[in-house]
């Protein structure tokens, strides 16, 4: 894979020209100072925040400020996704002294589907069911829970409206052991042109003690073969650093890291009022 054209090619389809994901989301694109485009959910159901950012030295801190003042008409807490190669270099320090919150480096993992493994072997009396309806949206998200925190009711009060209402944008699989949820996955497959656009792998999880026994491999491998159908040419994943070498394995390559940077206003000290002008 020619990882500079790949970089490319991700900064426009995933982050550029990112789609509005799930009901009631939409894009804002602010070109006052420097260039940022917001991805705003109004009722909170999804994913607030800016995914790109195209800034200088000069523009940086007048476009932060300015994202803090469009986004306290929301109310919610919002991210900023930050990469290695954004610009300007101190980005992230900017954020900081804004008041955002730094969270864990993530590596971001970009394959071609067609090199990516689309069969593997499930532990003996496991089995992998694709998620349609609330029922099986309440097995991923009981792993979901269990794995990466209390938060399954935010994840389910968005993925509900979006099996009932865009279910070809999503891909949502449980492997279940018997009737007992013990690893689950998503896949995101938004609107883009057949054959070259990129699929994102999220939240693939699995209970502690069904770890390593190949469950996140048989995951990856259902989402690429689903994602292939589909017609798309590349996954992409914000990998950590327990996921990384698995990923590396199936054919995925490291383009960069991201870091995102939370703005939360219901913590101490934080106000939208403060922002910097």
């Amino acid at each position: 894979m020619d990882l500079h054209s790949a970089l490319r090619r991700y900064d426009a389809a995933v982050r550029r020209d990112a789609p509005a994901e799930g009901p009631g989301a939409r894009l804002e694109r602010d070109h006052g100072a420097g260039a940022v485009l917001r991805h705003v959910v109004p009722d909170g159901r999804g994913w607030h925040g800016v995914c790109w950012s195209d800034l200088d030295e000069g523009t940086a801190d007048a476009a932060i400020a300015a994202q803090l003042r469009a986004f306290a008409a929301y109310g919610h807490p919002f991210e900023w996704k930050v990469y290695a190669h954004d610009r300007p270099a101190d980005l992230a320090g900017r954020l900081r002294r804004a008041g955002f919150t730094p969270g864990p480096d993530e590596a971001v993992m970009v394959a071609d589907v067609t090199s990516v493994p689309t069969d593997a072997a499930l532990p003996e009396g496991v089995r992998l069911h694709t998620v349609t309806d609330p029922a099986g949206l309440h097995l991923l998200d009981e792993v979901h829970e269990a794995v990466f925190g209390p938060d399954g009711t935010s994840l389910r009060s968005w993925l509900g409206p979006v099996l009932e209402t865009a279910p070809e944008t999503v891909h949502l699989v449980v492997a279940l052991a018997g009737d007992r949820p013990v690893s689950a996955a998503r896949a995101s497959l938004p609107p883009q042109p057949a054959g070259t656009g990129f699929a994102g792998l999220w939240g693939g999880g699995t209970l502690p003690e069904w770890r390593g026994r190949g469950l996140y491999r048989a995951l990856v491998a259902a989402r690429a073969r689903h994602t292939a159908e589909r017609g798309f040419r590349y996954l992409h994943v914000d990998a950590s650093d327990a996921s990384r070498p698995v990923l590396e394995r199936l054919g995925f390559h490291r383009l960069t890291t991201t870091r995102p940077y939370v703005f939360d206003p219901s913590s101490p000290g934080h106000r939208w009022n403060e922002a910097p002008v």
